[in-house]
């Protein structure tokens, strides 16, 4: 009588085999990574902590400012708001000027880049990424060589134009990558029931891009609210001039009253901070929206 041996099954592939452990993480080493990940933030977090807590120190004097603010004073504020109120005002025009034009300068022309078959394309793009790595004092030296004769140094509409100079261009190569993925069947749809390209932009193509608008907004809004050398360049007197350079002079003039200087850091900090924090979701979509094809 014959036997016949069992059939033995292979196990199927990434089966765990029988008394075979599972990898798992050890609590040692998860415990360092988070030691390490919470002490390089605090390292890097400490200056705008200190920033703080020196704007709330009584004396006035950084070299006497406590670790804790234990008794906070809030008068710096209010002497920073009555020295630099007006260039906060300034540096918010130009700041939120810069980003409309640069947006409207760029969204168009990121989406001809993207979507229209224009020769030259690459050369174009080259020259765009070419212009973002121009110092900023050349093109400070230049606008001021040009503005001078046409009257718009010491002006607002000015420094809007030469802080949108430094947001164009990186708008354009936020909007470009975003709007290659936007599919151009849904424009060919529109363009047969009767839009023209003008109307096709404005109504379809703007609309679904609201998160790359936004993301190259806030950079040109960012650019604009930090910037020092054209202002510096641009402007001679004290009628027109943002608060980068007003804190700039502050701190030649205050230099015993560091109370009032960190008060002034610490307003102009919290337009770009308050903006970042409020559209964080829209910058994270927008920064990636073209990574993947």
């Amino acid at each position: 009588m014959s036997t016949v041996a069992p059939t033995t099954r292979p196990a199927p592939v990434g089966a765990q085999r029988p008394g075979a452990a599972r990898r798992r993480p050890l609590p040692g080493r998860s415990l360092l990574h988070t030691v390490i990940g919470v002490v390089l933030v605090a390292i890097m977090l400490f200056p705008v902590y200190w920033m703080l807590n020196a704007s709330l120190a009584p004396a006035g004097n950084s070299l006497n400012t406590q670790w804790l603010p234990l008794d906070p004073d809030f008068s710096a504020y209010s002497r920073a708001l009555s020295d630099q109120g007006q260039n906060l005002v300034t540096s918010l025009i130009v700041a939120v000027g810069a980003c409309i034009l640069s947006v409207a300068i760029a969204a168009p022309c990121a989406y001809a880049l993207a979507q229209f078959q224009i020769k030259g394309t690459a050369v174009l793009l080259f020259i765009v990424l070419i212009s973002q790595m121009i110092p900023g004092i050349v093109i400070a030296n230049a606008l001021y060589t040009v503005y001078t004769p046409i009257g718009l140094i010491n002006s607002i509409p000015g420094l809007i134009l030469a802080d949108a100079s430094q947001g164009i261009p990186f708008a354009i190569l936020i909007m470009r990558a975003y709007l290659e993925t936007f599919p151009a069947s849904i424009v060919e749809a529109a363009r047969v029931d009767g839009c023209g390209h003008v109307r096709a932009f404005w109504s379809i193509v703007l609309p679904v891009s609201k998160n790359s608008l936004i993301t190259a907004g806030i950079f040109s809004f960012l650019f604009a609210w930090s910037d020092f050398l054209m202002a510096l360049t641009l402007t001679t007197g004290e009628t027109i001039r943002p608060v980068t350079l007003g804190l700039y002079t502050y701190i030649g003039t205050n230099d015993t009253d560091w109370s009032a200087v960190m008060s002034t850091a610490v307003l102009s900090s919290l337009p770009a901070v308050i903006l970042m924090i409020v559209a964080q979701k829209y910058v994270a979509a927008g920064a990636t929206g073209g990574a993947v094809k």
